[in-house]
């Protein structure tokens, strides 16, 4: 058998600020409160603000997560002064640019944008390191606004505002399906797009090519579809299509925030039995989440902090000799006996099958879990999610007699790590980890690191189970 290694981690952020009220809870809301839209527009922050917050920088790959314990909090009132747009494998994108890549993102015709805003774009658009000059002859010349204003007014439109400025609409892209309305069409052009950049990142950054890829997985929790296959989805190969992945066919996995556990499991699966040499898992951004929790910054007067989407992208391919390897032996998963317990849990997700391979708790160097910045969720009373989880972690490792229960404390800080993660489901779940700590691994600072996550399948409304999977990582031993 073929050994599975990850061969590369891409991650991306893109700020969109002006795209908060698209948001399920803002939208709603907004209809119930006429002077809701300007008191959120009044808490929005620049790019630039979102490009030195200390947990954005940890995101894309320029900070490690640990040294976030070294920022004074609240984060937010502590900018890096030396913050880079840019990562070896990432970025944070500017709302202008990303409107663009919504255009790329387009295939009929639905997004259309005012001719001086694309003039205005184009020039930045060309700089980027992703844009084939193909692509910008896509973006086309626009429209005049006229012709924008009248679809709005005729309710076949909503609006895209850059600068407080009408720039562009996204058109319904069927009259009579409710499942093609304009706001569902934004909501999964903004998870293609985002997931296009993630995609290009990660084949322009490491040692695999587009044309190398064999299957996409998805992992993202869009349903795209129509009225007679709501979620009949493959946003993968969509992606695939714009990133040039020719010899690629591809699927998408469903399970919540568990998504991307499953994908990499499964492309790690694809590639031990040999039936692909090289997978590649994707995960766009969610639109439905923008400012889900921004009640609660509003009331402490901070700024709105889910004001972008963050997207992934992992290569998993045959062994190259120095790549961490994905024990397949270590697969931990959420058995539907298991119970839905914390402890119950944990102990499927983390002691079954570290056991399984003659592991305990404190033999692993790192935990990546549920990565939700405590910043974005506790001033709305959710609380600090990664804490949690690490101590009830700690908590089994003190029932199994490997340490006292006095160190529940230091576990987090020795084994775990704050949460620097937008708060969008599946890209929060463990998976913002793997970057670093792929270059942990291969800078001999780490042996092995833990993914554990999590998914609330009982939203859905059709069983009352949670979800849960976990795999390890851990050093290539062709590495000398």
């Amino acid at each position: 058998m073929v050994t599975p290694v990850v061969k590369g981690a891409s991650f991306v952020l893109v700020h969109t600020p002006e795209l908060v009220c698209h948001g399920s809870k803002p939208a709603r809301e907004i209809k119930k409160d006429k002077d809701l839209l300007a008191n959120i527009a009044r808490h929005l922050r620049s790019y630039q603000e979102a490009v030195a917050y200390p947990p954005n920088q940890a995101f894309i790959g320029n900070l490690r997560p640990d040294r976030l314990r070294e920022v004074e909090q609240p984060w937010h009132r502590s900018p890096l002064q030396a913050a880079e747009r840019f990562s070896s494998s990432g970025e944070i994108m500017p709302q202008e640019e990303f409107y663009g890549w919504l255009k790329l993102a387009d295939e009929y015709d639905l997004v259309q944008f005012e001719e001086s805003f694309l003039a205005e774009i184009k020039p930045k658009l060309e700089q980027h390191p992703l844009i084939a000059p193909n692509d910008l002859e896509k973006l086309g010349s626009g429209v005049q606004l006229a012709a924008i204003e009248e679809k709005i007014a005729q309710n076949i439109a909503i609006p895209l505002y850059n600068g407080g400025k009408l720039a562009g609409c996204v058109s319904t892209a069927h009259e009579e399906d409710e499942n093609l309305t304009a706001e569902i069409i934004l909501e999964n052009l903004c998870n293609k797009a985002s997931g296009v950049v993630a995609m290009r990142y990660v084949l322009r950054s490491f040692d695999v090519t587009a044309e190398q890829i064999q299957y996409v997985i998805g992992c993202d929790e869009e349903a795209v579809g129509d009225r007679y296959q709501r979620g009949g989805g493959n946003m993968a190969k969509s992606i695939a299509e714009l990133a040039g992945c020719v010899n690629a066919s591809g699927s998408d996995i469903k399970s919540f925030c568990c998504a991307p556990a499953h994908a990499v499991v499964v492309a790690a699966c694809l590639v031990q039995a040999g039936l692909y040499e090289e997978v590649l898992v994707i995960g766009g951004g969610c639109l439905a989440k923008l400012g889900m929790k921004y009640a609660g910054h509003l009331k402490h007067d901070m700024p709105i902090l889910e004001d972008q989407m963050g997207a992934i992208a992992i290569l998993i391919g045959k062994d190259d000799g120095k790549s961490p390897v994905i024990r397949l032996d270590a697969v931990g998963k959420h058995d539907i006996s298991s119970g839905s317990s914390a402890q119950a849990i944990y102990q499927s997700l983390v002691v079954a099958p570290l056991t399984k391979i003659g592991k305990k708790i404190l033999d692993i160097d790192k935990f990546a879990v549920e990565l939700h910045n405590p910043e974005v969720t506790e001033p709305n009373g959710n609380g600090n999610v990664p804490r949690t989880n690490y101590r009830t972690i700690a908590s089994m490792a003190v029932l199994n007699g490997e340490m006292d229960r006095t160190r529940i404390a230091e576990y987090e800080v020795a084994h775990g790590m704050p949460g620097f993660s937008p708060t969008q489901g599946h890209i929060a779940a463990a998976i913002p980890f793997m970057g670093h700590a792929r270059e942990m691994i291969m800078n001999g600072e780490i042996e092995n690191a833990m993914f554990v996550a999590k998914g609330s399948l009982f939203l859905g409304k059709m069983t009352k189970l949670s979800d849960g999977m976990s795999y390890l990582i851990e050093r290539n031993k062709g590495v000398s």
